[in-house]
């Protein structure tokens, strides 16, 4: 399969990539990275980003959005990275392309692309795509090397979570040989204003449990509104406080907002991605999320996870 997406790849003079709306490190990290991969290899092609803000992950470098018109599509491959679903692909111009790639490693929900590169066993898109340059014997630079680093730590929870495997650590190795300096990197990635640390202490003490002991945080559209952060960094910032939990293996941050309850879920132990496809969404299998339309919804979520627990 890499074979064949090079192949593409190669066909084409100009190449427009996109990846999910509010983007993670992974988000990030592979679409930079597999940007400055084809141009590192193929420096007559032009090849693009395309985006919505990068907001918490702003600092990375190379990750502003470029100015693509419409009919520069005409005649291009679009590339989408790390996104499940079409609805999460962010700037759905991605079908003006005259044909479509796609490198993923989350449970796949639905088609989207001409080719696909699907890959679960990797625990990031920026894993997979190191992985397709070093089948390819591509050369990878330094920006490459330190955008495809940073996609896998923070997907990998820094290597801690269980989808980290051997082959997480000898692609990382590939990676850091190249040249990243790590002691920049992880000040970037951890070190947070006093007002951020203030505001996940708040978030611990919002933390509630149910009769099958997962943990889950409330968060009203009031509430939201008068954090003054936005609901990514609430919904998908917040879950974080939870995870540590001494006897919790299940955790979930249902966020209020015009569109919904947004629905994190997280687990260290079972596989909880069924319960948020059950209600629209998608992921992994320990990490996944969805939108309901309202806290009763979620409440339902949340008996399901309980049910879950009591089953294994």
């Amino acid at each position: 399969m890499f074979k064949k997406a090079l192949d593409l790849i190669e066909k084409y003079q100009t190449i427009i990539i996109h990846r999910h709306t509010n983007p993670d490190g992974d988000a990030i990290g592979s679409q930079v990275g597999m940007q400055q991969l084809i141009k590192e290899n193929y420096p007559n092609k032009n090849v693009y980003i395309v985006g919505d803000d990068a907001k918490r992950y702003s600092f990375m470098e190379g990750c502003t959005p470029d100015n693509v018109t419409d009919d520069m599509y005409t005649d291009a491959l679009a590339i989408v990275l790390d996104t499940s679903a079409k609805f999460l692909i962010s700037d759905t111009r991605y079908t003006l392309a005259k044909e479509t790639l796609r490198f993923d490693h989350h449970i796949h929900c639905e088609d989207i692309c001409n080719l696909d590169v699907i890959d679960t066993s990797y625990e990031s898109c920026c894993g997979l795509i190191t992985a397709f340059a070093v089948e390819n014997n591509l050369v990878i630079n330094k920006l490459a090397a330190k955008s495809l680093y940073t996609g896998m730590v923070t997907d990998s929870g820094r290597f801690r979570y269980d989808s980290t495997s051997g082959q997480t650590h000898r692609l990382a190795a590939v990676l850091l040989d190249v040249g990243i300096d790590t002691n920049e990197l992880y000040t970037q990635l951890y070190s947070d204003n006093f007002e951020n640390i203030k505001l996940r202490a708040s978030y611990v003490l919002k933390v509630r449990f149910s009769p099958a002991n997962t943990a889950y945080i409330c968060t009203t559209k009031e509430e939201l509104a008068n954090s003054g952060a936005d609901e990514f960094t609430i919904s998908r910032g917040m879950v974080g406080v939870m995870s540590e939990i001494k006897g919790v293996h299940v955790w979930v941050n249902f966020t209020q907002t015009d569109r919904g309850v947004l629905c994190e879920l997280r687990s260290n132990k079972y596989n909880i991605n069924p319960i948020a496809v059950k209600y629209g969404g998608g992921g992994h299998q320990k990490a996944s999320g969805a939108t309901v339309p309202d806290f009763d919804t979620a409440m339902q979520m949340l008996a399901d996870l309980d049910k879950l627990q009591g089953e294994n």
